[in-house]
């Protein structure tokens, strides 16, 4: 027996049969319900004061959620056509739904973009394709550690200051490397904590508004002191086996594996293609932002930093 939304008559029809003492199976049978719906719908009614069910209070209710239930667009040519621009610059269909909220004022559930994408799929479309799969294989932290040695004057996480856990302001960064094929060559990943901003590249060019920089405990970063001073800037260490205190790092190196799996020789790209992978994820909207982008974020907290 399918559910189906009471109307007011029926709802009374409840309330006096329950006064002259009917069982809900007997009720439900009554109204051709199922008796689940008649057991859910009294507990849910009852008049708090009485509690006893309440056929004015159910209706009331009900109307009111009927009027501010969401209404989802349905998806037309020109979403469709916004849903394939962005699916191809690597968004998200979560990251698809917030924007289009927020810049268009378009109201449609991630999922249903998701559907969307599969019935594309079936047709022999190819929309699928540029969704992003995750199959990470998991290495054995400790023998990664145990191999790195020991960083001479390597300040604890401990020590850093607890506005940085807050992530209320930009200039506290979190750096690690990505590693090249046979350990050839390497990039240096730097994200801003507050605004995801991220720069991809040798050497970090933020030294006015840089604040603090926290690492995890690779040999790369020996020359952490060097780096505090070259930056006029404090330098902290995350502890072993402790990738979330530097997760945003982590994460943002999981996305730009996207681009640069695994076994890809670093020695073979060139400056143009890294900045076009740093483009695309400062240019992608994140939920956690309430879907700005990072560029949006870090550059307007740069332009008040700098003003004041």
């Amino acid at each position: 027996m399918k559910y189906k939304q009471l109307t007011l008559k029926e709802r009374y029809h409840i309330s006096t049969l329950l006064k002259k003492g009917w069982r809900q199976k007997e009720i439900a049978e009554s109204i051709g319900v199922h008796p689940s719906t008649i057991c859910r719908k009294i507990q849910r009614n009852k008049d708090e004061i009485a509690q006893v069910y309440s056929y004015e209070f159910a209706h009331a209710t009900a109307r009111n959620r009927q009027y501010t239930k969401v209404k989802y667009t349905v998806i037309t040519s020109k979403i469709k056509t916004y849903i394939k621009s962005k699916l191809k610059e690597d968004w998200s269909p979560e990251q698809i739904a917030g924007r289009m909220k927020r810049a268009k004022g378009w109201s449609i559930y991630h999922e249903t973009i998701y559907r969307y994408i599969y019935y594309n799929k079936l047709r022999g479309g190819r929309l699928y394709k540029y969704l992003r799969h995750k199959n990470k294989k998991y290495h054995n932290i400790f023998n990664k550690y145990q191999r790195r040695g020991i960083i001479i004057d390597r300040v604890s996480i401990d020590k850093r200051p607890k506005i940085v856990e807050r992530k209320n302001r930009i200039g506290d960064f979190e750096i690690d490397t990505v590693i090249g094929l046979n350990h050839v060559g390497a990039l240096v990943t730097v994200v801003d904590r507050k605004s995801k901003y991220a720069i991809i590249q040798k050497v970090n060019p933020l030294k006015d508004i840089t604040k603090t920089i926290t690492s995890d405990n690779g040999k790369e970063f020996a020359y952490h002191k060097q780096v505090s001073k070259a930056l006029d800037t404090n330098f902290y260490f995350a502890h072993p086996y402790s990738s979330w205190e530097r997760g945003l790092n982590e994460h943002t190196n999981g996305l730009i594996r996207q681009y640069l799996p695994k076994k890809t020789d670093f020695t073979q790209i060139s400056k143009e293609e890294i900045t076009t992978i740093q483009n695309k994820l400062n240019h992608r909207p994140r939920k956690v932002l309430n879907f700005r982008t990072p560029y949006e974020v870090f550059f307007t907290e740069v332009a008040k930093q700098l003003a004041a």
